[in-house]
């Protein structure tokens, strides 16, 4: 009995010991919960499986539970709280609660070129519930520590004339190229369907579209009932391109041609003709900073959009 006894414990410290060597309580099949065969492995009927830890665990370390939130996180696609990062551990800072909405291109065109030269540009997610005030936000530089708010601006621009200015509100959809330098016509505007003429006299960049209506097409629907008999202006204005204004007509037109021409064919006039066309109004601002130094480095570049509470609202490095 007392050999029988001791080969029994031999075999137990044997296992022991393979056990031990294959992994021991580290080896995978110990987090593994148990499990019944499923149902096509039954022959039907359906199985069990023990739930596990309801927690995830982020590429930081940290663990979220489901339903929590944190001041300084935001959701990913993945349900997952994450919270954004900077380079060279740069805290992203208080979140906006219009982060997500309000979004700027992760790029600047002509950074450090000229103030005119360089612009990044911002838009409105589909998503957004409401219409959004950005004037008062803020455009921050980490490298410089320059600093420059969005300004106010114009809705519908005048030429000729100081326009009014009011908060720049973008609803969902809408976008806005923001440009370092000062406006060529004095304000910050929304786009429209005749802005494209302001281009014969201002330099713009980025440039202006050219989106104002055929020459041709405004000459037939508002000459009047002699516009079939005047040849020579129909064949004049055919040559015209759109946004093309002109402010002195061939004396070779007739006087009803000439008049019609430059009060048509022109950034003002346009407006008038037009400002009631349900696709008068773009959906793009123009915001001009107005510096007369350029706002980003070239290089090694943090920048920050900032809402009216000084809370980032997106940034991004380069």
């Amino acid at each position: 009995m007392e050999h029988d006894a001791w080969f029994f414990i031999g075999v137990f410290v044997f296992i022991f010991l393979i056990w031990i060597a294959t992994g021991g309580p580290l080896h995978p099949l110990a987090f593994n919960g148990p499990t019944l065969a499923e149902p096509g492995a039954l022959g039907g009927g359906t199985y069990l499986s023990l739930p596990r830890a309801p927690y995830a665990v982020d590429g930081s370390g940290n663990v979220s539970l489901p339903g929590s939130s944190g001041d300084n996180s935001v959701s990913g696609s993945s349900g997952v709280s994450q919270t954004p990062s900077l380079p060279g551990g740069i805290a992203f800072g208080d979140i906006s609660p219009y982060r997500g909405v309000v979004l700027i291109d992760h790029y600047i065109s002509g950074a450090g070129s000229t103030p005119k030269g360089e612009f990044l540009e911002l838009s409105i997610s589909q998503s957004a519930k409401t219409p959004i005030d950005i004037s008062g936000w803020t455009l921050r530089s980490d490298a410089s520590g320059n600093s420059t708010p969005i300004p106010r601006g114009t809705e519908v621009p005048a030429g000729g004339t100081v326009n009014a200015a009011q908060d720049i509100i973008l609803s969902a959809g809408d976008h806005a190229t923001i440009i370092s330098g000062q406006s060529p016509i004095g304000a910050s505007f929304r786009e429209n369907k005749c802005i494209g003429y302001f281009g014969n006299f201002q330099s713009f960049s980025p440039v202006l579209p050219l989106s104002c209506p055929v020459p041709s097409t405004e000459l037939s629907t508002l000459y009047g009932t002699d516009y079939i008999r005047d040849t020579t202006c129909i064949e004049y204005v055919n040559t015209l391109s759109r946004c093309q204004a002109v402010l002195s007509p061939p004396s070779t037109l007739s006087g009803t041609c000439q008049s019609f021409i430059v009060k048509y064919f022109n950034y003002n006039g346009c407006v008038d003709a037009h400002k009631s066309d349900t696709d008068f109004k773009g959906d793009r601002w123009r915001i001009y900073l107005g510096r007369t130094s350029t706002m980003w480095q070239p290089r090694h570049e943090i920048v920050r959009l900032l809402d009216a509470q000084c809370k980032t609202v997106d940034a991004f490095s380069y």
